[in-house]
């Protein structure tokens, strides 16, 4: 959906090409999302379907030049004024593997979130850095500011991900220390008198099916 609304919102800005849209859609983003041209045309298709936009002008070559249509324009303001729903929760695969390693066996749950947190942490390192980079050259146009709003967004996810990850290494701690593991005790061998039952009954299944 963020796709849709951000080609209708680049195009309330005036008509553009395919190739145009997929430009200036990862200008503003930072390229942190990539668009690949197949789904920019996907997208203009769904659009044009549902009216929101129209073909504009002859096409030259394979390109085909779109504008935003009235409904397209209604829609677009409705987006902006309409929370992004939290209720539904996207799935997050790093929530997902600490739930799923959590007693399983041969895993080992701190290490996992230890290293997670390194590599979130230097992540939030270079989006720093990349912020730094932004503020000296001055934010010039919206483009920039755009820029700078998804880096900051980028950086606060990254933060509340580190202090999730303390939060999570602290609660197994505490579990461990009240939830011991139970010491493995030895193998379990089979009686041997029950062996030697279960070979004569064998032996003696095997005696009665030949005499029949």
């Amino acid at each position: 959906m963020s796709i849709r609304f951000g080609l209708l919102a680049l195009l309330e800005r005036g008509a553009c090409y395919g190739s145009q849209l997929r430009s200036e859609f990862e200008t503003r983003t930072g390229a942190t999302w990539p668009l690949n041209i197949g789904q920019v045309y996907t997208t203009l298709g769904r659009l044009e379907r549902d009216g929101l936009v129209v073909p504009q002008g002859e096409r030259e070559g394979k390109q085909q030049l779109y504008a935003i249509t009235d409904d397209g324009r209604r829609e677009l303001a409705e987006w902006y004024t309409r929370p992004v729903d939290r209720s539904q929760p996207a799935r997050d695969e790093l929530a997902i593997k600490l739930a799923m390693a959590v007693g399983a066996p041969g895993v080992d749950l701190v290490a996992i979130i230890q290293g997670q947190r390194r590599h979130t942490l230097r992540a939030m390192q270079d989006y720093t850095r990349l912020k730094a980079r932004a503020l000296a050259s001055g934010p010039d146009n919206r483009d920039d500011v755009a820029w700078l709003l998804v880096l900051e967004q980028l950086i606060f996810q990254s933060e509340a991900e580190a202090r999730w990850l303390d939060h999570c290494e602290t609660r197994l701690i505490r579990f461990a220390a009240t939830h011991p593991e139970p010491p493995a005790g030895p193998p379990v061998l089979p009686d041997p008198d029950e062996v030697v039952d279960e070979e004569e009954r064998a032996a003696a299944q095997s005696r009665g099916g030949h005499g029949a």
